[in-house]
């Protein structure tokens, strides 16, 4: 059974823990609408299964299907991984899902965020999007989880958090007025120190550059241990994502986390630029109320979009010029964890990557230490 609670996580002794403390497992959704994934989204399927599949080795993993894919989906998906029923609008958990809290007794809770397609009528990228605002509240009453309807609207994409009360953001997204206008950079800063117990916020820039979230921080930078960044970066000054890279790396050496520790950043290379070919923008179906996904387009590819499972770290492959120094680096970056690499081109095609189809549940007991 699942509540719905009128206080805040803070308030209740709640926080999000870090994406790098153990999990109990992960969930992500099924890909399917034909006007953003190409060939009636087959291969962005086969996609998921992968990234599914490369989790699983670590931690269980559960899918929610539509009910009119179920069937398909479960003969294609392997056995051991767990399918639920669960419409949605499109399949992007990291942002449509909850974000989990927990305590200091061992309890889980989690946020359902108000979600608006990353932009709602101003930008965003899709309408409706009446189902996915819905599933948030559908993965807690399965878990059984307590949960805070936010009144901020917010992805999960957008937040990244070191477990010890240190929050990413950009300013690019979170203060974009498609989002939650007439509240001050201050306002929101309140607004998820309250929701996520964070004390220390930290502001970047933009993110990856055309970036179709608005520069959600988890494809520019994210935590890999408490005190130490991974960074998007690039070389090539000629290239928009450089003076973004540069101005990321300044700020984040300039501050200093809610432990009062200076911030150890390494760089991981750009993949790319990558673009969208003419042959899978012609297996995209245009569709009113969708954006139009266009040939030459450039896509915002980017290794630090991976997911952090127990034991295990499942990275994004884009671009076969930078994907080998990319694995390596990130492998010394976790060196207690196995890195596996999965094919990401299909997802990125779509809009996002690994982190951004997966939302991690934590285990409640574990995730207290280091608090």
């Amino acid at each position: 059974m699942s509540r719905t609670l009128s206080t805040t996580p803070a308030a209740d002794g709640f926080w999000m823990p870090a994406e790098f403390a153990p999990h109990a497992g992960c969930w992500m959704l099924w890909p399917e609408r034909p006007d953003n994934w190409r060939e009636g989204a087959r291969p962005a399927q086969d996609a998921f299964i992968a990234v599914a599949t490369a989790i699983a080795r670590f931690e269980p993993v559960t899918i929610g299907v539509g009910g009119g894919q179920f069937e398909f989906a479960r003969a294609r998906v392997p056995a051991h991984i767990r399918l639920v029923e669960l419409s949605s609008n499109d399949a992007w958990m990291r942002d449509v899902g909850p974000t989990f809290v927990v305590d200091d007794r061992g309890q889980r809770r989690g946020i359902d965020w108000r979600f608006n397609a990353w932009g709602g009528l101003d930008g965003g990228l899709y309408f409706p999007w009446d189902q996915d605002d819905l599933v948030a509240r559908k993965v807690l009453e399965i878990e059984s989880a307590d949960r805070y309807r936010a009144t901020l609207v917010n992805e999960g994409g957008a937040i990244h958090v070191d477990g010890e009360g240190t929050l990413l953001l950009t300013e690019q997204c979170v203060l974009n007025a498609n989002r939650n206008p007439g509240l001050s950079r201050g306002q929101l800063e309140a607004e998820f120190r309250a929701w996520l117990g964070a004390r220390t916020v930290i502001w970047l820039g933009e993110g990856v550059f055309n970036d179709e979230t608005d520069g959600h921080i988890d494809n520019l930078a994210c935590f890999v241990r408490p005190g130490v960044v991974a960074l998007t970066w690039t070389d090539n000054r000629r290239d928009p994502q450089y003076r973004i890279s540069r101005d990321a790396w300044e700020r984040l050496h300039d501050v200093r986390d809610a432990r009062g520790r200076r911030l150890a950043v390494h760089k991981l290379p750009m993949p790319g630029p990558l673009r969208m070919t003419a042959r899978e923008a012609r297996g995209i179906v245009t569709r009113d109320g969708a954006k139009a996904r266009r040939a030459g387009e450039r896509l915002a590819g980017s290794y630090v979009n991976f997911y952090i499972a127990n034991g295990g770290v499942v990275v994004p492959l884009l671009d076969a010029r930078t994907d080998a120094i990319a694995l390596r680096r990130i492998a010394a970056l976790f060196p207690r964890r196995k890195v596996v690499g999965v094919p990401g081109r299909e997802i990125l095609l779509g809009g996002g990557n690994i982190h951004c189809i997966t939302q991690q549940v934590p285990a409640t007991v574990a995730a207290r230490r280091g608090r």
